[in-house]
């Protein structure tokens, strides 16, 4: 416990300059007043935790402040960390996965990290004992699939894959089949993040969506979208996008040790009402960490 909220302290350090150092060191030892709240204010917004969910945290606070409840940066605080946690722990952080074999989805725009974390993902699931077994269906992208096949190799883990420029559908189609008949638990399919050619990229992740459903009823059990923290509200676009198109279940926030910009997570609970399930704050095999709101929230403050 304490080694995770270390690496999320230390993976947090330039977000929480923005947020946590801030309020000390805004009139530290001087009475609460409306300045410090709309510096306050600023400092979360430009943390990127959203105007919706800034406007609602400072609604709280000011209420607060006008009841003589705050009166000191401490108290403000301690305050702040309840209301940030209640955000963020309103949806299920847990993976669901059900049945002798469950297909998790990865989606989400290139360059995000989506290869990076599904090899991370699938050398967690296979240290928890689970047969695990991956899907090279980005077939747009060169080199994606041999990139897959690195991680698979490295975690001794089977891949399907066909030729670059191949149908996504039948890739997922075979791996399924080949999963089943090699009794394996965890199907982790890999998506495109783009097109080289004039077909929609959603109509091609729905249509992914529909092979897994009609060959394995209830698949895929999760989609996970891959978002990189660095890029801020950008991040949130792209989320609402693939969401309205495709139904995301949680979201994977890769590179969180690289932006001052990690209260996006609060964000995508707010407006999207999706849960944040992982949290990538380094290059190591061991740096996808579970979502736990409230170390993130006390690694944040």
């Amino acid at each position: 416990m304490l080694n995770v909220i270390h690496s999320l302290r230390e993976g947090l350090a330039k977000t929480r300059k923005n947020i946590s150092d801030r309020i000390g060191s805004l009139i530290l030892g001087e009475k609460i007043d409306e300045s410090f709240l709309d510096e306050l204010e600023e400092a979360l917004i430009a943390s990127d935790v959203g105007t919706q969910t800034t406007a609602m945290v400072l609604d709280d606070l000011k209420e607060r402040f006008k009841r003589n409840e705050l009166s000191s940066p401490e108290q403000v605080r301690e305050r702040l960390k309840q209301v940030l946690f209640e955000i963020v722990s309103r949806g299920p952080v847990s993976l669901s996965l059900t049945g002798t074999l469950s297909v998790i989805l990865i989606v989400g725009v290139n360059g995000t990290g989506k290869t990076t974390t599904i090899g991370k993902l699938a050398h967690r699931l296979q240290k928890e004992g689970k047969k695990v077994m991956l899907a090279a269906a980005d077939t747009f992208r060169a080199a994606a699939a041999e990139q897959l096949v690195v991680w698979g190799d490295r975690n001794n883990i089977p891949v399907i894959k066909h030729k670059e420029g191949a149908d996504p559908g039948a890739v997922v189609f075979d791996a399924l089949a080949a999963a089943k008949a090699r009794g394996m638990e965890v199907l982790i399919v890999d998506t495109a993040g783009r097109l080289h050619t004039k077909s929609n990229l959603m109509e091609e992740l729905k249509k992914v969506q529909r092979i897994l459903a009609r060959e394995l009823p209830g698949a895929p059990q999760e989609t996970l979208f891959v978002l990189d923290a660095t890029t801020g509200q950008n991040a949130l676009a792209q989320a609402r996008t693939f969401h309205q198109a495709i139904g995301i279940t949680g979201i994977v926030l890769t590179k969180l040790d690289g932006t001052p910009k990690g209260g996006i997570v609060f964000a995508i609970n707010k407006e999207l009402g999706l849960p944040v399930k992982f949290v990538g704050i380094g290059e190591g095999i061991e740096d996808l960490k579970d979502f736990d709101p409230r170390e993130f929230v006390e690694a944040l403050l």
